[in-house]
Order: structure tokens, then sequence, then C-alpha cells
């Protein structure tokens, strides 16, 4: 990170200075990663308040803290109003010493996709700093900031959100000069209550951009409604995956046989051929959307394609794992949204063998759970999988619509009440099945659900008995 001092830090946040004026190279909001010199912000949560674990902070070597009251410690100390606002400003002032190209992009869902294949476009030009594993919240978007560095070419910032105006907070942290929504869809509707108040939320990213900033949107999925005061004056670059006006767009789309697709890319600079390493035919828009962003920022055409072409190994995002010669599991538990569970079945039908669609519930979907789910329901049932397994209470109808339309004794479709019931049932079958020797006896097992529906477990699970 960028190093500041203690006096710095007054100014930056409005705080006031107890003890000595050292210099900080190290922030940490977590005691366990501690190191000697570092900065320990203690923040305030809804269960817990860090400021309990200051002596603790202190005895693993940390040389100053950031409170919201002077404590008993004889220890350099800055004391604030509000240390999760004042980590914002730090972040922020932090991010603003690189000379970085910053991006910022969020969406209903494949955002963290997007963010990977960007930043590995990116990494053709230069250094990027990147968002990690899931900060990407109020307090994970500042982390991600204080990382910054001096040399930093580009700056690849994901920001998610579960309320109204979380998104217009981190934008104001990271300033982008590029921003994107990669879609809409029915996600966190207890927070934002209807797919108006998601494109409202998602769209508080176009707020931050310059007068000279750039919009990246997706004509197949956007509130441009609702996003037209904002956007005024600020260019706009289109994507689609059908439209073949948009700036960036796909033709000659294909799809082998372990779903992993291959498409020719339409841009302003000409036009290549993209083989996807990962699997899954959405993951087309996903790079449409990439690719969209690279070249804004400065990519050539033949940097994006070879971007693209990195293979990117994200836990629980579509993950394809063979566990045995007849056995691939497709570990896609990460999280769940309608759109992504109905790729996950497009995904799955493009497999060979028995296939088993096992689903855990979307969360956070309000009054809209039953409808949302039963949506899911429709879209399982035009598929002849051998397998329909679900898990949790509204995502019951699945199976059971898929039980109402199979068209074979030989196809299953199960609701269970618990992860261990559902674990007993894939491996008494997939023993019974794996008894005999046939080619077509190749199992594609495909996991989904929310992280609250905890279906890494089966994952788990099947990785144990199995790999």
């Amino acid at each position: 990170m960028i190093p500041f001092s203690l006096q710095q830090l007054t100014q930056i946040t409005g705080g006031t200075l107890v003890g000595s004026n050292i210099d900080i190279s190290l922030v940490t909001t977590d005691t366990r990663l501690i190191e000697p010199g570092a900065l320990f912000i203690a923040l305030i949560g809804d269960r817990f308040d860090a400021h309990d674990f200051c002596q603790q902070a202190l005895e693993n070597g940390a040389s100053a803290l950031l409170v919201s009251k002077k404590l008993p410690l004889s220890m350099n100390q800055v004391v604030v109003d509000d240390t999760q606002k004042a980590l914002g400003k730090l972040a922020q002032w932090v991010h603003q010493q690189s000379k970085a190209i910053t991006l910022a992009l969020t969406g209903s869902c494949g955002k963290t996709t997007v963010k990977e294949m960007l930043t590995a476009i990116l990494k053709q030009k230069g250094q990027v700093l990147s968002t990690s594993g899931n900060f990407n919240n109020e307090i994970g978007v500042p982390l991600t900031l204080l990382r910054s560095q001096l040399d930093d070419d580009f700056a690849v910032i994901e920001l998610g959100a579960n309320h109204i105006g979380e998104i217009a907070y981190t934008t104001s942290l990271v300033q982008p000069r590029i921003t994107l929504v990669n879609n809409i869809g029915e996600s966190h509707l207890e927070g934002f209550g209807s797919i108006e108040g998601v494109a409202k939320a998602k769209g508080e990213i176009f707020q931050g951009l310059p007068h000279d900033g750039i919009a990246i949107i997706n004509m197949d999925s956007n509130g441009m409604t609702l996003w037209q005061p904002t956007l005024k004056g600020k260019k706009i670059v289109t994507f689609s995956v059908n439209d073949l006006s948009a700036d960036y767009s796909a033709k000659d789309i294909h799809v082998n046989h372990q779903g992993q697709a291959s498409f020719t890319l339409l841009s302003p600079l000409g036009q290549k051929t993209v083989c996807l390493p990962m699997i899954g035919k959405h993951n087309i828009s996903n790079a449409l959307a990439a690719a969209a962003m690279a070249v804004q920022a400065g990519a050539t055409l033949n940097e994006v394609i070879t971007g693209l072409q990195v293979p990117s190994r994200v836990k629980g995002r579509v993950e394809a794992i063979d566990l045995t010669d007849n056995i691939r599991l497709i570990d896609d538990s990460y999280n769940a949204s309608v759109p992504a569970m109905k790729a996950a079945a497009d995904l799955l039908a493009n497999y060979i063998g028995k296939k088993w669609l096992i689903l855990g519930y979307m969360a956070e979907l309000g009054e809209e759970s039953k409808s949302l789910h039963r949506e899911v329901a429709e879209h399982v049932a035009q598929f002849h999988f051998d397998y329909v397994l679900t898990f949790g209470q509204d995502t019951a109808i699945i199976s059971q619509r898929y039980s109402e339309v199979k068209t074979s004794n030989e196809q299953y479709a199960q609701h269970f009440n618990t992860h261990e019931a559902m674990i007993r049932f894939i491996k008494q079958h997939l023993a019974d099945s794996l008894q005999e020797t046939q080619a077509e006896n190749k199992h594609t097992l495909l996991v989904k659900g929310a992280n609250s529906s905890r279906m890494g477990q089966v994952v788990a699970a099947l990785k144990e008995n199995y790999a």
C-alpha cells in the first residue's frame, strides 16, 4: 500500500492524534492479520465492537489504532467520530495517490467473472489492482483500495450491494472513469424491494462518473429508463449477445460437449474468434462486457483475446472437476439468482451421460421468493435431466414440477430437508449406477444455491468421497 503518517491520517479523517506521528505502511481490521507496525482500525458492527480487541492488537504488534474513543492503552491513537467512515476516507485518499485508470463494475450476477476476465486482459498491459474474493461491500471496497500502489496502471474494483445507497457510497470512494452494470436480475429483493429497486441501486455506480466518464451498458439487460438522467452527457458503450447493432456483440456461437463456448467477437477494433476456457454459454455476455471495458481502458484486440483465454478458477463459480473417470462435478455453489439458476440448467443440458441438477434455494427474494422459484421450475421442466434434487422450502416447487413432467421411471425428482439426506441419496444412486460400465453411465453433477443454503456441504462431501 501507499504509506502515510498518523498526522496525515488525522487530516484525512478529521480526527485527533494521541501519541507520536509515526509512518504507517500496513492497515488491518483483523487482529489475526496484524504485523509489526500496523495500524489497527476498530470497526463496530451489529454484533461486535473491535475496540474490545485493541489490547490484543497491541500485543500482536500493532503500532497505532484508529478508534472512535480514546482508549487507556499506551500506544498511538487517532480518534475519530466513526471508524467505518474514516476507513472509507483513508482508502479514498490512498487510492487517489495512484495514477491508475480505475474501472468499477456491478450487476446482479456475473460481476466476479467479468472482474477476473477484465483483470486478465489488463495484465497484458501493466500492473493491476483487483478486488480479491468477495471484498466488494462497504468494508471490502475500502480494504481493496488500501492495497493501491503508486505504480498501478489499472484498478478493477467490483461493487456489490444489498441495499439502496451502498453502491453510491462505494463509488464515491472508488471514483471510477469506466463503469459497468453487467445485468439486472432478481437478487437481494428484500433489500431493494423490486426489480426496479435493483436497477436503481446498481445504477448508482454511474453517479461517480466524471464528465468524460464511460458507461458500459448491456443491451440485453439494463435499466436505461431509470439511468438516463445520470448518464446524460456521458459516453455510452453497449454490448449484447442478441443484438448485432451493439458496439460489442457475438456471432458464430458454438458450445462444445463440455459446455465451453466459442464465438466471433465483433468490436470497433475488428473481429476475432474467442474460445473461452470456462464453461457456460452465459459467459459470452461476461466476455463481451470485459472486452468493452478493457478496450475503453486502452487494450488492443489481441490483448483482449489473450486475456479472455486465460483460465480462471474462482472457487464455487462454475468450476468443473473430474472426480473420477465417470463422475464430473460442476461446483456453482457460491450464489444463486434467477438468471444464474436458468443458466445452470442450460449448461447442464450440454453434457452427455446422466445429468444431475442439484439445487439449493435462492435467498433474499422477499415476498417474490415463491414466484421466482416457480419461474426457475418452469425453465427446468423443459429439460430431460436424470436427477433434479432440491433443498430448501421454496425450492421444493422445482423438483415437484419436474416430477410432473418427467417422461421416464429412470428420472428422479426429489426434495430433501437436510443436506445429509441429499448426500446419502446421491452416493447411493451413484454407487448403484457405477456398477455398470457403459459409457452412457458417465455422470455430471451440477450443484448450485445461495450461500446461505450451504450447498458447499454437498460439494465437499462429493469431493471427499470420490476425489
